[in-house]
């Protein structure tokens, strides 16, 4: 029986990373990160991104903790959040694979140094993120494995973001393009199936 909890909630915490991965998008925000930091000098660029990216990570565990609440306050059902988290992750999926230049209204000031916004905010702990934490964070009750999968997820964020000159390199422009459609495939699938399980969900 432990054992069979213990791979369980493995298999839940892969889930939740893997999602939580695919929405805050490190290789799709490599071209913003770049475009941002571009006046900025390399070693200072590393200091930026992992400032950034520790705000941003505390504001998701944030959302982590007082999303119980507040679903609860608004007398919201799982089967509720279910399908809608299906929803939207499915809008935000299809918006990843057809792109219609998202984040082109933020604006890039020429040689000063982003703080918060964008950066960390809504770049990486954008609406997205939060809503599908408080979603997460309705469904699977042991917080220990929220928060694993939250960092877990965002520490693959930080080490691609960190490399993201090297990577741009690499990849290029087509490559992060295909890479980004690729993970909004996968999240399409994710979307569906929890879009089905609110629909099959017995109170």
């Amino acid at each position: 029986m432990y054992e069979i909890m213990n791979r369980d909630s493995w298999v839940m915490l892969f889930n939740i990373a893997f999602s939580l991965f695919i929405l805050m998008d490190p290789i799709g925000n490599i071209p913003l990160y770049i475009a941002f930091l571009k006046e900025i000098p390399v070693k200072r660029q590393r200091v930026i991104i992992f400032r950034e990216m520790i705000i941003a990570l505390g504001v998701i565990i944030l959302f982590n903790f007082i999303g119980e609440g507040l679903m609860r306050f608004l007398s919201i059902a799982e089967s509720t959040v279910q399908i809608a988290g299906g929803i939207i992750l499915f809008i935000i999926a299809i918006r990843m694979v057809f792109p219609n230049g998202k984040n082109a209204n933020l604006d890039i000031a020429k040689g000063s140094e982003p703080f918060i916004v964008p950066l960390a905010i809504p770049l990486v702990a954008g609406p997205s993120v939060l809503a599908a934490v408080m979603i997460y964070s309705r469904q699977e009750q042991r917080k220990t494995i929220m928060v694993t999968a939250i960092v877990f997820a965002w520490s693959i964020s930080l080490l691609i973001l960190l490399t993201s000159p090297f990577l741009k390199k690499i990849l290029g422009s087509r490559g992060i393009t295909a890479c980004e459609k690729l993970m909004g495939l996968i999240l399409t699938l994710i979307a569906v199936q929890m879009f089905m399980s609110g629909i099959k969900f017995e109170p």
